[in-house]
């Protein structure tokens, strides 16, 4: 029997591919960035061909690397920037625009529009969400009005819908037009109670259903690839966003456990189990991925995490790479009082402001390019705590441990300061391919490679690194207040 999985992780910045045996382990690895448009100020766009282009030389690199075949591969899993909307020519295959990225807020006055119609409540109760420029909807809408009759073509069936999972699925499988359950949730049009596409929103919107792709639950059957692609035709066995796919590569498969991913931007969930979770702290109702029914999440999200490191790199100039700030940082033994809020593209939850920006306030006469860094990583750590401050709200109790992957929590002092920050331990595990690992999980799954969630957990599970709290509880209390103080002064006029 096949015992290898090929996870494709289509990123925000990169496209990855990860040959994964049955413990969970990298057998075969490749990554390819691929270039970002920024055409006016607050977008972000990709090029479509650009992402397919990336994601399949990474996944044949990988496989070359791992010396496993494509027919000898139980299943492929997918996992994937969330949001991102495409939309593409049924008859071609052709975009038909460059695709809108999730950080991207040009549809910012869209969104304005729909809360000033009263959709605000409709949106909530339905999908969880609030209305932001963040979901697919609102660059749905950009798109169809944007492009010359492309609302009419859609209309008539011409033109698909996907984020960038369904675009990978019809690439592979030469036409295949689906999505799974945890992507269809982040689109603002479907309803995660009844399972569906919502007829009401997407009325209300102006969104065609000829326009969407079929959903599916995260561990199905989405097809085979296509022969000539990787060598031998692969069934496409598991699907979910990132985020979804890290929490289920973590094992938070029960309710409680929670996560936190640090990339471009800092994604917190936490398993709600078969209820549909409902916030009253700024947080998102959104589907888990799940192998044995439906499931949901509540979810806080950092629009800039990561990025602002990527910042002070490429914007500023004041550090070479990325991991050069973590002994910058620790250079200095605090920030001078300096805060930074890097709300360079609005303030995700709790806030939800669109139109707040970034600040660097507190600066000195002795402020120093170390202090600056520092306080970049520490708003990660503070962004971080305001998500977890809300879902303990909304659950009621306090969690033990956060769990912690992604890119940036490689950096130890973030990690010390996380968990001195919030109080409690922060469990990072040795093996940080957790989102890879999730969709992999989900594909070997439904193709016997493990037998159940709880299996594949077990099999797969790495050691820990534990970062345990060392700040006093009134250190921490004074730097949160002067955090709150900072954000405060970024808020967009009425918002506040």
């Amino acid at each position: 029997m096949a015992r290898h999985i090929l996870a494709l992780d289509q990123g925000t910045t990169s496209s990855r591919a990860i040959v994964l045996d049955e413990r969970g382990r990298a057998v075969g690895f490749a990554q390819h960035e691929f270039p970002q448009h920024f055409p006016q100020p607050g977008w972000v766009e990709h090029e479509p061909e650009d992402i397919w282009e990336s994601q399949l030389l990474a996944a044949r690199e990988a496989l070359d690397r791992s010396g496993v075949r494509a027919g000898e591969l139980a299943a492929i899993g997918i996992t994937n920037q969330r949001e991102t909307a495409l939309i593409w020519d049924r008859a071609t295959g052709d975009p038909i625009h460059r695709a809108v990225v999730w950080q991207s807020r040009q549809t910012a006055e869209i969104c304005e529009d729909w809360r000033a119609r009263g959709l605000t409540e409709p949106v909530a109760s339905t999908t969880g969400l609030v209305i932001d420029a963040y979901f697919s909807a609102s660059k749905i809408r950009w798109l169809l009005d944007t492009i010359p009759g492309a609302q009419e073509r859609a209309e008539r069936g011409e033109l698909a819908f996907g984020t960038v999972d369904s675009w990978l699925i019809w690439r592979l499988t030469g036409g295949a037009h689906l999505t799974d359950e945890t992507n269809a949730s982040r689109t603002m049009v479907y309803d995660i109670a009844a399972r569906r596409w919502s007829p009401a929103l997407l009325s209300a919107f102006g969104i065609p259903e000829a326009l969407l792709p079929q959903v599916l639950p995260s561990s199905a059957d989405f097809g085979e690839t296509q022969p000539e692609i990787l060598g031998a035709s692969v069934p496409i066995r598991g699907v979910a966003g990132d985020q979804q796919a890290a929490l289920f590569g973590q094992g938070c498969v029960t309710p409680g456990a929670m996560k936190n991913t640090y990339g471009t931007g800092c994604f917190l969930l936490a398993n709600t189990g078969a209820e549909v979770p409902r916030s009253t702290h700024g947080l998102l109702g959104t589907v888990a991925a799940s192998t044995e029914g439906p499931a949901f999440v509540l979810e806080g999200a950092v629009f800039v995490a990561g990025a602002a490191v990527q910042w002070l790199r490429d914007g500023l100039g004041l550090i070479a790479s990325a991991e050069e700030s973590e002994a910058v940082a620790c250079s200095v033994p605090d920030t001078g009082g300096a805060y930074l809020v890097p709300a360079f593209a609005g303030l995700g939850a709790p806030y939800w402001d669109e139109g707040a920006r970034g600040a660097l306030v507190g600066l000195t006469r002795g402020t120093e390019r170390a202090h600056i860094v520092r306080a970049t990583l520490e708003a990660i750590a503070y962004q971080s705590r305001d998500l977890v401050e809300c879902i303990q709200a909304d659950f009621g109790h306090a969690e033990t441990a956060l769990r912690v992957d992604g890119g940036a929590c490689r950096n130890d002092f973030l990690m010390q300061f996380q968990a001195d920050i919030l109080g409690i331990p922060v469990h990072r595990p040795r093996n940080l391919e957790v989102t890879a690992l999730g969709a992999a999980g989900l594909a070997g799954i439904a193709t016997g490679v493990w037998s159940s969630p709880s299996e594949f957990v077990e099999a797969t599970s790495a050691e820990l690194d534990v970062f345990e709290p060392q700040m006093s509880a009134a250190e921490r209390d004074e730097r949160c207040e002067g955090w709150r103080a900072a954000v405060a002064r970024t808020r967009s006029p009425g918002d506040a």
